[in-house]
């Protein structure tokens, strides 16, 4: 075997691609953050160490608000790079979703990173609009308005725009119109109008089927048509400002983007030539992460860099708009996953081992013992060679099932159906070894070692933190985060501590592909082994629920600052939920289940069946676990 390195370890997990940059792997076996050129690497592991110093236990969400400043950074400027180098005579005007990441730490980041390049948000709901309206206070920065809306939901927009803001009211179906424009009168405000555009070309990856004939959202060009005549009817055309279009989220393919630049170019040309004062070309969100590293068209990739996307929407939308001769408008994009996905991770520490092979039961000859039982032993002392190893690893999967029929029947005993699955697995350890030093062995030779792969316990709910693996296979990287200067000579899965059996994570991403084990480390006695799951910044953070009420988890906000000794400082720290607030959401009420608790301790206690002081201690504990993290506790 070759000597394992850091190379060796970035290559097992993939880190230099989907990293993007930011994360790297230390001289001392450390995953470290990087968020600049300049920056102190940041190590992961110090991190925790410092949550523990102030009491944050794990599972925790560790925000790395640099990374969050950076890739705002990364879009605004790339686009301006672009819009110069080609002769571009309109700006970019960007605009974050927050659908993507509501939490006020991201949206507060976000807004101030990109202050400076006059980088607006987006709102699909009422709650979500009064949020933005408190936040996005830069003049001259846009508010997209996307989703079906209600009367209070366009007051609030008209709210804002007598404010002095830039809100863009877009029309995603034809009768939203009539509200807009009675509204508009009644309050006596003119509004900037936005119409969406349902387009023909489809969208690929997971979420191809929102576009298209039957999307959900967007008008046809009929309708638009008459929403441009209806609104001249009432004095309003003046008011559509911005054309829209969205092809999907987690764009895999670049020809797609392409594609839909094209047809979006040209419906804005001809808008504008119907004598729509249009300024803003919105190409809607859809920029994507490669999760897999793969730089490929998968659903979890993309075959695409950030410099080709942002050339195919200036240069595309330039050709069109010169064709045609109309002035070049306002690029408005709607990224999300690509602003957040990155600065965000799950950090959990291993709490056991969940092992298929059990070989710790006594295998030694017994008096008397059922002849399958020693059949089995035979198969295990068999001297293995590359001409039997099948051959012994069939047959003992036959005596394997022969004795599961034995014991159903009554034949043999307990412990020696015991001893027999005992030696059973002894074998395939065996083969499995032997295999490793062949040059050829047989497909479902090679799957066997991942079929008994162990299930290393962590003490996190994957529906909480990852639900879009469990929910839509999303993949995630994950890995451990220190000892990457040894080799790992474990291969096993993640099982979280739901009590269902779909709480497991087996889908990772390793150089050849996507497997359903990750290499790992064997654990160490008295010794915290960290696992960390990453690009959990877009969606992961706000699609969590409350599945066996483990609720919301720690979070710590982690800034790099050169000066400090270790590289960052902790800026905030914001607790996740306590049993009592986990029950008080489903309706239960914490105060009087402590009271209920009490008297019932009270009763035992009077009944003479418990002592006073430990009935006490009781009631002290039951109070304090209801005060307490909902997860594991562990030191």
């Amino acid at each position: 075997m070759n000597e394992w390195n850091r190379e060796e370890a970035e290559k097992t997990y993939n880190i230099l691609t989907w990293g993007e940059g930011y994360f790297d792997i230390n001289q001392d076996g450390n995953l470290v953050v990087k968020a600049t050129q300049a920056s102190t690497p940041i190590i992961i592991k110090n991190v925790i160490e410092e949550m523990k110093s102030q009491k944050v236990a794990l599972p925790a969400v560790i925000r790395f608000h640099d990374i969050l400043r950076s890739q705002v950074k990364k879009i605004n400027k790339k686009f301006r790079d672009v819009i110069d180098e080609a002769d571009y005579r309109g700006k970019f005007c960007g605009v974050y979703p927050i659908k993507v990441n509501q939490m006020r730490e991201v949206v507060e980041e976000i807004v101030d990173a990109g202050e400076k390049y006059d980088y607006g948000l987006e709102a699909d709901s009422k709650p979500e609009l009064l949020a933005v309206l408190a936040y996005n206070t830069n003049a001259n920065s846009l508010t997209i308005l996307n989703g079906y809306n209600d009367e209070d939901y366009l007051s609030l927009a008209l709210l804002g725009t007598q404010l002095g803001r830039k809100i863009v009211i877009v029309i995603e179906k034809f009768s939203e119109l009539n509200k807009v424009i009675a509204l508009s009168k009644k309050y006596n405000v003119t509004p900037l109008i936005g119409l969406r555009g349902k387009m023909s070309n489809l969208g690929t990856g997971r979420w191809a089927k929102s576009t298209g004939d039957r999307a959900k959202f967007g008008l046809s060009i009929s309708e638009m048509i008459r929403a441009v005549k209806l609104l001249e009817e009432n004095g309003m055309k003046d008011s559509i400002k911005l054309f829209h279009f969205h092809i999907g989220s987690q764009i895999s393919d670049i020809r797609t983007i392409k594609a839909a630049i094209n047809e979006g170019a040209r419906i804005y040309t001809q808008l504008y030539k119907m004598g729509c004062e249009l300024e803003y070309f919105d190409a809607g969100g859809g920029l994507g992460v490669d999760y897999d590293g793969s730089r490929s068209n998968s659903e979890s990739s993309i075959n695409y860099h950030l410099n080709e996307y942002v050339a195919d929407i200036v240069y595309g939308l330039k050709q069109v708009c010169n064709l045609e001769s109309v002035p070049h408008p306002n690029i408005v994009t709607e990224s999300g996953r690509a602003i957040t996905a990155h600065h965000s991770l799950v950090v959990t520490n291993v709490v056991d081992k969940i092992s298929v092979t059990q070989t710790e039961f006594d295998i030694k000859p017994q008096t008397g013992e059922h002849h399958l039982v020693t059949n089995m032993r035979e198969m295990f002392e068999w001297k293995i060679s590359e001409d039997n190893f099948q051959e012994i690893y069939n047959e003992s999967v036959q005596i394997k099932e022969q004795g599961l029929n034995a014991f159903n029947l009554g034949v043999i005993t307990l412990e020696e159906r015991a001893r027999l699955e005992t030696i059973f697995w002894q074998t395939v350890i065996k083969i499995i070894a032997f295999t490793k030093t062949l040059d050829f062995v047989p497909d479902y030779m090679q799957q066997l070692e991942d079929q008994i792969a162990p299930q290393y316990l962590c003490n996190f709910s994957v529906f909480q933190s990852a639900a879009d693996h469990w929910a839509i296979d999303q993949l995630l990287p994950v890995m451990p985060l220190s000892r990457l200067n040894e080799r790992p000579e474990v291969n096993c899965s993640i099982a979280d501590i739901a009590c269902d059996s779909d709480g497991t994570i087996r889908k990772f991403i390793n150089q050849e592909g996507i497997t359903p084990t990750m290499a790992i480390h064997e654990l160490k006695a008295n010794e915290n082994y960290y696992i960390g799951l990453f690009l959990t910044g877009a969606y992961q953070d706000v699609m969590g629920d409350m599945h066996n009420l483990f609720g919301r988890l720690n979070e710590v906000h982690v800034y790099g600052d050169n000066d400090d000794p270790e590289g960052f400082y902790i800026e905030e720290i914001i607790r996740g939920n306590t049993s009592s607030m986990v029950l008080s959401t489903m309706q239960y009420n914490p105060e009087y289940m402590a009271q209920k608790m009490k008297k019932d301790v009270t009763k035992v206690v009077t009944a003479g069946s418990m002592a006073p002081r430990q009935g006490v201690k009781w009631v002290d504990f039951y109070e304090e676990c209801l005060t307490n993290y909902t997860y594991l506790r562990h030191d």
